[in-house]
C-alpha cells in the first residue's frame, strides 16, 4: 500500500503546528438523554427490534443533532473531525437488523459532516478543517474465539470483514471524505482486513486517501486485546505507509504516555493521540473524571516532550476539552519524524528487530 493524496492544506498544517482531533461523539449524543424515538424518526418507527444506542443511525433519523456536534467540535478548534460511523458496518448493524443500510449510513455521515467543514470554512475563511472517515473495529473479532469452550471458533471471517469493510468505504469516500481513520483497534487482524479493503477499493477505483491508524492498548498490561505491544503493532501495521499512527480509547493520558512514547520513538510517520477523560466514572456527566484542565495539562505535557503531532480526545471528552488542548499544544511544535533504520522488523506478540550487527527483542 501506498499514502497518496495527503490534502495541501494538510501537509502545510502538519508541517507548521501540532494538528487537533475532535473529542467524543458518543458522549455528546449522551448528554442529550435521547429516547427510543429520536433513533426511530418517523422512517423506522415500525422497526421490529430496538433501536436505542444506535447512534450511527442518527445520522438519518437526528442529522440535525450530528451537525450541530461537528460544529461545536469545529468552532472549539478541531482541525479534523471524525465522521459518526464508528459502527456503520454490516457486521456491527447487523445487530439491530439494519446491515443493509451500511452504504447509505456511511454516505449520509461523510455529507453531514463535510458540510459542517465546507460551512464552517465560510465563516472562517482563514481555517482548514477535513474530514476523517471513521472506521471502527466492529463487534467481532477474527483472530479470537468468544467462546471459552471453543477456542477455535471464529465469530466471523477475514473475508466477512473485509467485505463489511469494503462497503463502508465506498459509502464514507462517496460522501466526500477527505481521509481514513481505523481506530479503537483491539485486534490486528481485524484492522489488516481493513487495509485489506482499502487497498482493494483504491486499486479497483483508482481513488486513494491517507490512512490514518489508531490503536487501542487495553489496559496496564501495554498491549492490545489480541496480545501483541505496541512495538509489534507498528511492525504488523507500518507496510500500510499510514499517514499518522497513534493509540485512542481504554485509557487516559497520564496511563497511555509510556506507550506513546516509545511509539513515538519507533514510528517514521505522524503520531496521533486522543485518550479518554481518565478512567470511567459513572456518577461524572460525561462519565469521565478528568476536567479540560485535567486532560489538556496533561497532553501539552506530551506536545512539550516532543512526542505527538495530532492530538484530541476519546471517551469523556467534549468540545470544552479540545478547547483546552488546543489552547496549551499551541505552545509546542509537533514531534520531529524519525528517520527509519534500515534493517527488518517482524512481530508476533512480540516485536523482533534485526539491524546491522544488531538483534534487538
Amino acid at each position: 500500500m501506498t499514502m497518496e493524496k495527503v490534502p495541501s492544506a494538510l501537509k502545510k498544517l502538519l508541517g507548521s503546528r501540532i494538528v487537533v482531533l475532535d473529542g467524543a461523539m458518543g458522549t455528546m449524543i449522551q448528554k442529550h438523554r435521547l429516547g427510543e424515538k429520536d433513533f426511530r424518526g418517523f422512517r423506522f418507527q415500525d422497526h421490529p427490534c430496538p433501536l436505542k444506542g444506535n447512534n450511527d443511525l442518527l445520522s438519518l433519523t437526528r442529522p440535525d443533532l450530528i451537525s450541530d456536534i461537528h460544529r461545536q467540535y469545529l468552532e472549539a478548534g478541531a482541525d479534523i473531525i471524525e465522521t459518526n460511523t464508528f459502527s456503520s458496518t454490516s457486521i456491527a448493524q447487523a445487530d439491530y437488523q439494519l446491515q443493509h443500510l451500511t452504504f447509505e449510513l456511511n454516505e449520509v455521515s461523510a455529507r453531514l459532516a463535510k458540510e459542517a467543514c465546507l460551512q464552517f470554512a465560510q465563516k472562517y475563511p482563514t481555517r482548514s478543517c477535513f474530514v476523517a472517515g471513521a472506521i471502527g473495529p466492529t463487534n467481532r473479532t477474527a483472530s479470537m474465539s468468544p467462546d471459552v469452550n471453543d477456542p477455535s471458533f471464529r465469530a466471523t471471517t477475514f473475508d466477512e470483514l473485509v467485505d463489511s469493510y469494503y462497503e463502508q468505504i465506498d459509502g464514507l469516500v462517496a460522501g466526500g471524505i477527505d481521509l481514513l481513520m481505523v481506530e479503537t483497534i483491539f485486534d490486528t487482524l481485524n484492522a489488516k482486513a481493513a487495509f485489506y479493503a482499502i487497498d482493494s477499493y483504491s486499486q479497483k477505483t483508482n481513488r486513494h486517501l491517507p490512512v490514518m491508524i489508531s490503536v487501542t492498548i487495553t489496559d496496564a498490561s501495554g498491549r492490545t486485546l489480541s496480545g501483541q505491544t505496541i512495538d509489534a503493532f507498528w511492525y504488523s501495521v507500518r507496510h500500510v505507509k499510514p499517514l499518522s499512527v497513534g493509540i485512542n480509547c481504554a485509557l487516559g493520558a497520564s496511563e497511555m504516555r509510556p506507550y506513546i512514547e516509545n511509539l513515538s520513538r519507533i514510528a517514521d510517520c505522524y503520531i496521533s493521540c486522543y485518550p479518554n477523560a481518565g478512567l470511567p466514572n459513572p456518577l461524572s456527566e460525561t462519565g469521565y473524571d478528568e476536567t479540560p484542565e485535567i486532560t489538556s495539562r496533561l497532553l501539552a505535557e506530551f506536545a512539550e516532550s516532543g512526542l505527538i503531532n495530532i492530538v484530541g480526545g476519546c471517551c469523556g471528552t467534549t468540545p470544552e476539552h479540545i478547547n483546552a488542548i488546543k489552547k496549551r499544544c499551541d505552545a509546542f511544535k509537533p514531534r520531529r519524524i524519525p528517520q527509519k533504520i534500515p534493517g527488518l522488523t517482524l512481530s508476533g506478540l512480540e516485536p523482533l528487530t534485526i539491524g546491522e550487527n544488531e538483534l534487538v527483542t
